[in-house]
């Protein structure tokens, strides 16, 4: 075994004893518990824990890759995952939190007084939470398969293990308080090997200050100033230059801002809280804990991509390629990474070196020849978990990395399972099947529920769909075309009927779902329809942009749909005033 391995080990072992020793300690006994840990937890952890569930594999490990590589369009993925924050605290979060039930769909049904919206919210809930854990599920395995080296199904299985014993045995009380732990592992884990790096690159033990700082190396060049030059002099595209429309920026942030405040499993961590101003409260903390990852993370992509091309290139690349790897003395990591598939190479020229180019470099080698890029696979995810290991951080350091990076799926899948078995124990089987289900029945059918989805979760994990690694933007255009628009006419709308949001929801649903499957080209098996290529998007809409056009077309519908047909009753629009009045103003109490 070696050190890397016994560091590994080590780490993650302890932090998967603390996860099991907090299930534990945190199990729950009554069904307040399991679905919303009794409405006891304090502002500060839920949102410490809000932090966790939302800043998944996805966040830890993909968001820098994006930067790294996408460079400065990438940052609607910042503005809009953050900004779904400030919606959900001045938009949501109170008003569902004073409303005082357990689930997003629950809240859907009642205000819309339909069975039917209850269960198209269930369906938009289930589609958009699988797609999601899907992600986390396989982050887990691999993580687990390029540090501990073990088989990706074996890791897989592992950590459907270590979800399983909290998430079932503490529902939302051990999940809440096992996410607390998490955050601190992940959040220490992601900004230790930045400050190494940022002090290394720039001199600045500050991340977020070493992205505008001046290199260390002497020339006075500032590091964003060195990366488009070596950018550009390679053939990439200069990285603060916008690539991407206008419009699709603005749309893609758009939709990933509602998507974000209508993703229920965010949604309900509010519900934990014992006072309806601690939601409010809740969502700002939650800015907070999120902000140190997130601001950290355009440091870590910019740095990442810097030493990844001065690793492979080192300053210079043609027509002398003595500066090049050489294939027969490839460094560790690289070696490390290229058994995972994730990094490839291909010495087209068979000169034993590797060349790193862009599309647009025009450079020809010592024989004349035209250079071209031998690097056919980098995978944009490796950025973080490889980042360490490039810069050759101390072998504890990568250790903590990866059990940063599986305590970032953990926390969002547990959060993600628990959605779903609260939507089929508390929507479906509470709420229409069987309706005089008592309190210890209701609660062993949300342990089944949450086990059964576990294993439905680690299937997936196991053997995705083929589109599955393109579905990023699917869960949260299902949010925000559905269950956003929902939310908010059923808090703000109160003209708005049953057959209105029925409507309503299905029409964004639909719409959303046919656009993005037509241009990814899902349908029929997987028969292409149409190309995924800008000339053929509708007005120019990328299909990971239309949840805020499907979200248009949900409230169009609603409100026209619901201006022609009857009214709400009136205790219904009652309903609607006292949810949005605040309740000091009746001469009442928090609850």
């Amino acid at each position: 075994m070696t050190n890397l391995q016994m560091w590994t080990y080590a780490v993650v072992g302890a932090t998967f004893l603390l996860y099991i020793f907090i299930a534990i300690k945190a199990r729950a006994t009554t069904t307040g518990e399991f679905y919303v840990a009794g409405k006891g937890v304090h502002p500060v952890l839920n949102g410490m824990a809000t932090g966790a569930d939302w800043m998944s594999a996805a966040s830890f490990i993909s968001m820098a890759g994006l930067i790294a590589f996408k460079g400065y369009d990438a940052s609607v993925y910042l503005m809009g995952w953050t900004g779904g924050y400030c919606l959900l605290a001045m938009l949501l979060a109170p008003y569902l939190r004073k409303y005082g039930k357990f689930t997003v769909p629950e809240f859907i049904g009642d205000r819309f007084y339909s069975q039917t919206a209850r269960v198209v919210a269930v369906i938009c809930l289930i589609v958009a939470s699988l797609t999601y854990v899907i992600g986390q599920m396989k982050g887990i395995g691999v993580a687990f398969s390029r540090f501990l080296e073990m088989d990706f199904q074996t890791g897989l299985m592992v950590g459907m293990g270590i979800v399983f014993i909290y998430a079932v045995l503490g529902g939302m009380k051990g999940v809440t308080y096992t996410q607390i732990a998490q955050y601190c592992v992940l959040i220490f884990a992601y900004t230790v090997p930045a400050v190494f790096i940022s002090l290394s690159l720039t001199g600045n033990a500050i991340p977020q200050l070493g992205l505008g700082s001046v290199m260390a190396d002497g020339s006075g060049v500032h590091l964003l100033e060195k990366m488009d030059q070596t950018l550009t002099d390679l053939g990439f595209a200069a990285y603060t230059a916008q690539k991407g429309s206008t419009i699709n920026m603005f749309l893609l942030t758009l939709s990933l801002m509602i998507g974000t405040a209508g993703l229920p499993h965010v949604i309900t961590r509010f519900f934990t809280v014992p006072k309806v101003r601690d939601a409010r409260s809740t969502a700002g903390w939650s800015l907070v804990f999120i902000a140190l990852l997130y601001t950290t993370a355009p440091a870590v992509g910019a740095m990442a991509r810097l030493n990844l091309i001065n690793t492979i290139q080192a300053d210079s690349i043609a027509p002398d390629t003595t500066q090049n790897l050489k294939i027969d003395s490839l460094p560790a990591w690289f070696t490390n990474w290229e058994k995972t598939g994730l990094l490839k190479y291909e010495d087209k020229n068979g000169d034993g070196r590797i060349q790193y180019v862009g599309p647009n470099y025009k450079g020809v080698d010592a024989n004349g020849d035209i250079v071209v890029n031998e690097m056919v696979k980098v995978d944009r995810d490796i950025m973080v978990l490889a980042n360490p290991e490039i810069a050759q951080l101390p072998n504890w350091v990568i250790a903590l990395v990866a059990a940063g990076g599986i305590a970032a799926a953990l926390s969002t899948a547990a959060g993600l399972l628990l959605a779903i078995s609260s939507a089929i124990s508390h929507d479906i089987i509470k709420g229409i099947v069987a309706k005089d289900i008592s309190d210890k029945g209701e609660l062993m059918a949300g342990r089944i529920a949450m086990a059964g989805a576990i294993c439905v979760a680690g299937y997936l994990g196991m053997h995705p769909p083929g589109f599955a690694a393109q579905v990023v933007a699917l869960a949260f255009g299902l949010a925000a075309s559905s269950i956003f628009p929902a939310l908010m006419m059923g808090i703000f709308a109160k003209r708005v009927n049953n057959i209105g949001a029925v409507c309503g929801m299905l029409a964004g649903l639909g719409t959303t779902l046919v656009y993005i499957f037509w241009f990814k080209g899902w349908f029929f098996m997987g028969a292409p329809m149409a190309a995924d290529i800008e000339a053929n998007w509708i007005f120019g809409i990328a299909p990971s942009s239309f949840g805020a056009i499907g979200a248009l077309i949900n409230f169009i519908v609603a409100l026209t749909v619901s201006s022609f047909t009857a009214p709400p009753p009136e205790h219904i629009q009652h309903l609607v005033e006292d949810i949005r009045v605040p309740m000091r103003s009746k001469g009442a109490v928090d609850h």
